[in-house]
């Protein structure tokens, strides 16, 4: 997409054929021209044993989402920690009467939010996607939610027990799910408009090239997103999990994970 100078790229792939990709994201100009929205959501998989909802994770992502969009486009007077908040209770509204919303694994998702003026930058970030502010001297400054990283090992389990314990919970970590209470939890911030020249947001499955495989710091993956292009950072990742044959790198974790990237020069 391209509009003035405004450059925005978005790829996505899902980590495997026989799956639905469980990530979002969009990207809203205004028709004034000045300004604009960017969304990353990341899904959580539910366990086999359920998440009490008779929805898919992708029909939950999707319709966050989309409010999402919706709300950071036509209510500027909204903080995006209000704009979460609201559309965490409308999502949860339809379908709070079919499903247990109650439910620790309900359908959830990271959420990655910037929006931008004539003025500033403004952001959100709740969980363990990954947004990224380029400056014009080149100087990259990341904006994480780290919450995940400071739990203890085997704090997070599949298991419904251990799980409930961290999930959602004081001491532990938030997702967007269906209380909107959390969207106080998010790392927020704003930034004046000149002192960033780019946005990269990535799902963590994307990166990993950072974060698993270390191939770079933050800079050299915003690099990368700049003279390559984002389908170019989702295809070095895949080469890098194709190649940990021996999972030196991927351990226990899953092979292939979706991954999402956008990039939007501003």
């Amino acid at each position: 997409m391209q509009t003035g100078r405004m450059r925005i790229e978005l790829a996505t792939a899902p980590g495997s054929p026989e799956r639905p990709n469980e990530d979002w994201a969009a990207t809203a100009l205004p028709a004034s021209g000045q300004g604009g929205t960017l969304i990353l959501l990341d899904g959580v998989t539910p366990p086999r044993g359920g998440d009490g909802c008779v929805h898919s994770v992708p029909w939950f992502t999707a319709r966050l989402g989309g409010m999402l969009v919706e709300l950071s486009g036509s209510r500027p007077d909204l903080t995006l920690d209000e704009i979460l908040a609201a559309s965490i209770r409308h999502t949860a509204d339809t379908h709070r009467s079919l499903c247990d919303l109650s439910h620790v694994r309900t359908p959830q998702a990271t959420v990655v939010m910037a929006r931008w003026d004539e003025h500033e930058v403004e952001h959100l970030v709740l969980s363990d996607s990954v947004l990224l502010f380029e400056a014009y001297d080149g100087s990259v400054r990341p904006l994480l939610d780290d919450r995940l990283d400071r739990l203890p090992p085997g704090s997070l389990s599949t298991e419904a027990i251990a799980d409930a314990r961290v999930r959602n919970k004081e001491g532990g970590f938030f997702t967007a799910a269906a209380d909107p209470s959390v969207a106080a939890r998010a790392v927020t911030g704003r930034t004046p408009l000149g002192q960033v020249r780019a946005i990269a947001a990535l799902t963590d499955g994307a990166a990993r090239w950072t974060e698993m495989f270390h191939e770079g710091d933050w800079a050299d993956c915003l690099g990368i997103l700049h003279k390559e292009g984002t389908q170019a950072l989702i295809d070095r990742v895949r080469a890098l999990e194709d190649a940990d044959t021996e999972r030196r790198r991927l351990r226990r974790g899953k092979t292939h994970d979706d991954a999402t990237a956008v990039y939007a020069v501003l």
